[in-house]
């Protein structure tokens, strides 16, 4: 349920009447401090009209300091909040000034006194430590720099970054980087940092040297084993030299590639040279610049998980592309497939991949047929397309789509005869 309480705002007018009430108040209790009858004495040289007076005077100023504060925050248009943290400061300190009277008048403020004092020193020093090490970390930020006000520094240990907009006396403010959008751009969001836990925390400096530091950075595709690797390598090389033509002139860095072996293709990483405070748009156009690229260049094509290549499977599909002639394409039921050539798959690690590709072929539907070879009796013998074939009758699927073949060609004999 919402709560639907109602914040009054502190009003000025309410305000000024609590002063002047409590004003008149003190001066009637100082008039009358003279009359014996109501004169009680708290020492030799305060009566209780005495403290009274003053009292009241007291909250009289405590209402007029908020009053002001009331007019200062409202003049610079800050949020009420603000208000009613400065006025609860100003009631504590009112409170403390009340109780100090009163003991002034019982003529026991140096006693009393000392022992608050020794308490109140010892409490003092306990809980200054972090304020006084904010104090020595902002003295040493200042002179030594590790990072300076417009650099992008990353706190591992709290999992924060940011870009650093202002160091105090006693916190860092930081604008948090990521965060509500799980990138590496400012969000306009505040982090206040307190100085002292910079002697504990590892600080690192996207930025150490210059606004526009460069780190390196990558941009990731994968394509089938029929991909032509010259020409994937020239699209992707091309895009980076393109869209960081002035880093590389600055720095010097080219553009180069890495790959590695994959299940479903061949993994090429494009790595460059990036400005660290604007990688996130850099690494949209340089993926931008691919994908067009690709779109129009035969030569490269898309390695997808459970469907292989992207081209082969839409470009059959939407041709009407059928098996060759010396095949069949045929349903038949889940249960005339013999279990023999599906034992290997009987892992952990095959079956979680199996609830993936049925959610996908459940979402996308069976978009390349399963190979199938008969057998005596009116059974069947899977050939190609073992994970699919698990994962349809995962779905409960009674009928399935195959492909009746002879003999398994050399094609078949590629990375994608158990998909």
């Amino acid at each position: 349920m919402a709560d639907k309480t109602v914040q009054i705002p502190d009003s000025p007018v309410r305000r000024a009447v609590w002063c002047v009430t409590f004003a008149v108040l003190a001066y009637v209790a100082y008039a009358l401090r003279g009359q014996s009858v109501l004169s009680v004495r708290l020492s030799e040289s305060h009566s209780l009209l005495d403290f009274v007076s003053l009292a009241f005077a007291v909250l009289a100023g405590q209402h007029l300091a908020a009053l002001a504060v009331i007019f200062m925050v409202r003049q610079r248009k800050g949020p009420a909040g603000e208000i009613k943290m400065l006025n609860g400061f100003l009631q504590v300190m009112t409170i403390l000034v009340v109780i100090g009277a009163f003991v002034y008048s019982l003529g026991r403020l140096q006693a009393i006194g000392a022992m608050a004092a020794g308490f109140a020193g010892m409490l003092l020093g306990w809980s200054l430590q972090s304020p006084v090490s904010g104090v020595a970390a902002w003295v040493l930020v200042t002179l030594k720099r590790p990072f300076r006000i417009g650099d992008r520094v990353f706190f591992s240990s709290l999992g924060l970054v940011g870009d650093v907009k202002h160091v105090g006396l006693m916190y860092t403010v930081m604008d948090q980087v990521g965060g509500s959008i799980g990138s590496e751009e400012a969000i306009g969001r505040d982090i206040l940092i307190p100085n002292a836990m910079l002697f504990s925390q590892v600080a690192i400096n996207y930025t150490p040297k210059a606004q526009a530091a460069f780190i390196l950075d990558e941009v990731v595709i994968r394509i089938t084993y029929d991909s032509d690797w010259d020409a994937t390598e020239k699209v992707m090389l091309e895009a980076a030299h393109s869209v960081t033509a002035e880093i590389i002139k600055e720095t010097g860095d080219k553009p180069y590639i890495r790959s590695d072996m994959w299940d479903y293709g061949i993994l090429m990483r494009l790595r460059y040279m990036t400005m660290a405070k604007d990688r996130p748009r850099i690494t949209h156009e340089i993926v931008r610049h691919i994908f067009k690229a690709v779109q129009h260049n035969p030569k490269v094509d898309w390695a997808i998980p459970f469907v292989y290549s992207f081209r082969k499977s839409t470009d059959g599909m939407m041709r009407g592309h059928l098996p060759a002639s010396d095949t069949q394409m045929i349903e038949i039921p889940t249960t005339a497939v013999d279990e023999e050539g599906l034992e290997f798959l009987n892992t952990p690690e095959y079956e979680a991949e199996s609830e993936k590709l049925a959610q996908n072929i459940q979402e996308r539907g069976l978009l390349q047929p399963i190979i199938v070879t008969p057998l005596a009796g009116g059974r069947y013998r899977v050939i190609a397309g073992h994970k699919r074939f698990l994962a349809c009758r995962k779905l409960g699927w009674k009928i399935v789509p195959v492909v009746v073949q002879q003999e398994p060609t050399a094609e078949l004999a590629g990375p994608i005869s158990v998909v």
